[in-house]
């Protein structure tokens, strides 16, 4: 990806099966008027460029010459290592994750603590990745000064540090780069899972003890067969979509000694052809979004079950479940390793008593302070950018949107198609549409300008937002749409009153937008100029200066972490019901 953990992946996997149709269906032309906007922004923006990519991969200036830069792509120094390593991250950290997030939202759910966990759990999932690389390249530094866990292997095994396997040197870099991937995604599997154990009716659990069902059974009878296998697929299937999507973490946690070593199709695509188009690099594209796309489509599939209806969703579980002793170890434990990371960016951010500059790093130097003051015009002013670029594409967002609102009432081939069709524009890599709109558009996009990162934004945006309304407008109950259409004198006040039904989806397209677009670094990387650089790009640049200057930098990504996780912790709750209401039926 490169935009960040995609919380919203969970909408866009169920969304095969016809919609219900209701009769707030707008005029032919009303509809047209309302898709027009994001048909020529997609057709333009993602459609187009994929198609130049895939043209680029199998031509030189024009000439047709096949699969000649597949072959020279595949045979270069170690492009088969990468493939092998972009598999790997697709099978073993959706495995971890999905395991992980089943077991702490079942932890949580019997232990009284559960909702203190879940808020830790939950933190690191709106983190920007380029901070969740500067918290991980600190705990494993090979300087015990400053690495944590290389601190504590010296203790644990009388070792000097120099006769310890780094972390973050080539054998074990892919390791520590999945670590922090796992750390920052638990929150998401675990959440989601949560909402999958609340929605397994009651009752069923008491039939099948009815009918002599044991513990077992009921297990696997109340729980697993009717939604929970389901719910894996989704989860390892989110984890797997966002594994090809780790850039940022990558970019920004590995050393440049080791990157090669790390490197996975995201990451060697931009080291093959940067912002502009080239033979080999759109053939390492266009396999990279055919996986992506097919491996997407396939599971869909099996996620075509319906949810449970609202009604069951409403049940909660008993509070007075019986309580054991693994779960609140399990629960407790996981809030412990959850915070250490946090905990090294924290202290390694703050000032020694009675200096004036960084604990263990060296002089502050220009950039964030930790007293919240800004010491240089550049970091305010990547700060003041990438909060106006989080409101502007937000509203862009949610205005193009409402193209959901004649898409919700198709059915049977018209809505699987479209449906389709989505789904593929909402993973597009934006590495391999980058070449074709920098090059090809780059005079009527000003690339290189904040007009140019924000239109490359909300083309990546209104995808996943149209996805999670068109399921949120079809999944409205007959009695609400009859109740829009017949209050709504005209066509516009029956969407109004519509929407006032969907707050939730509403709100969370906002805040995952938003969110989205202020821990971006790779469309900054790929699109801005001197003129538009955003936050997450101006601290990737700081991190050059890792080891003389790690105290501004940590205090920096501190600062650039309070706004995300203010506005992720507190819609949390509006945000799951958003995308489980409207992003699944």
């Amino acid at each position: 990806m490169s935009r960040g953990p995609l919380l919203g992946g969970l909408a866009v996997l169920d969304d095969v099966g016809p919609p219900r149709r209701g009769r707030a269906y707008p005029a032919a032309g009303v509809g047209w008027a309302l898709l027009t906007p994001a048909v020529l922004l997609l057709g333009g923006l993602l459609a187009w460029p994929v198609l130049r990519t895939v043209h680029a991969s199998v031509t030189t200036e024009g000439r047709w010459v096949g699969v000649e830069h597949y072959r020279a792509a595949l045979a270069a120094p170690g492009t088969v290592a990468v493939i092998g390593r972009t598999l790997l991250w697709a099978l073993l950290v959706p495995t971890v994750v999905t395991l992980l997030g089943y077991l702490l939202a079942a932890a949580s759910r019997r232990s009284q603590e559960g909702w203190l966990v879940r808020l830790i759990l939950v933190v690191p999932t709106a983190l920007p990745l380029v901070v969740t690389g500067m918290t991980f390249r600190l705990l494993y530094d090979p300087d015990p000064e400053r690495g944590l866990a290389t601190r504590l292997l010296t203790w644990a095994t009388g070792r000097n540090p120099e006769q310890l396997p780094q972390l973050l040197g080539p054998d074990l870099v892919t390791v520590a780069v999945m670590s922090a991937f796992v750390w920052a995604w638990v929150g998401l599997a675990m959440l989601v899972f949560r909402a999958a154990l609340d929605a397994v009716p009651t009752g069923l659990a008491d039939a099948v003890r009815a009918f002599g069902g044991s513990r077992r059974d009921v297990l696997w009878d109340a729980q697993w067969r009717p939604l929970l296998l389901r719910t894996v697929a989704v989860v390892f299937a989110l984890v797997a979509v966002g594994t090809s999507r780790t850039f940022d973490l990558i970019l920004v946690m590995t050393p440049g000694s080791v990157r090669d070593e790390a490197a996975v199709l995201s990451l060697r695509i931009w080291q093959t052809s940067g912002a502009t188009t080239t033979g080999e690099g759109a053939a390492l594209g266009v396999v990279w979004l055919v996986a992506v796309t097919a491996g997407m489509l396939v599971v869909a599939l099996f996620v075509r079950q319906a949810w449970p209806p609202r009604s069951s969703r409403r049940q909660r579980r008993d509070r007075a479940a019986t309580r054991t002793d693994w779960s609140g170890l399990l629960a407790a434990g996981a809030a412990i390793a959850w915070l250490l990371p946090l905990g090294v960016l924290v202290a390694t951010s703050s000032p020694e008593p009675g200096t004036g500059g960084h604990r263990r790093g060296g002089p502050a130097r220009r950039g964030w302070t930790p007293t919240g003051r800004c010491s240089a015009v550049p970091s305010c002013g990547a700060a003041s950018a990438s909060l106006v670029l989080g409101h502007v594409v937000t509203a862009a967002v949610l205005g193009r949107a409402a193209a959901a609102y004649p898409l919700a009432w198709l059915t049977g081939p018209a809505a699987q198609v479209t449906g389709l069709v989505l789904m593929a524009a909402v993973v597009v890599p934006v590495q391999v549409i980058a070449g074709p709109l920098n090059e090809v558009l780059g005079l009527a996009l000003s690339s290189g300008t904040a007009r140019g990162v924000a239109l490359v934004h909300i083309a990546l945006g209104v995808p996943f937002a149209v996805l999670v309304l068109r399921n949120a407008f079809a999944d409205l109950p007959a009695d609400q749409v009859r109740g829009a259409r017949i209050g709504g004198r005209h066509w516009w006040g029956t969407l109004r009153r519509l929407a006032r039904h969907n707050r939730t989806a509403l709100v969370a397209v906002a805040v995952l937008e938003f969110v989205q677009v202020w821990n971006d670094l790779v469309v900054g990387l790929l699109f801005s100029g001197p003129d538009a650089a955003p936050l997450g790009l101006f601290l990737a640049a700081q991190t050059r200066g890792f080891v003389a200057g790690s105290g501004p930098l940590a205090a920096g990504c501190v600062l650039a972490s309070i706004l995300p996780v203010l506005v992720f912790v507190l819609a949390r709750r509006q945000v799951v019901a958003g995308l489980v209401a409207g992003g699944v039926r």
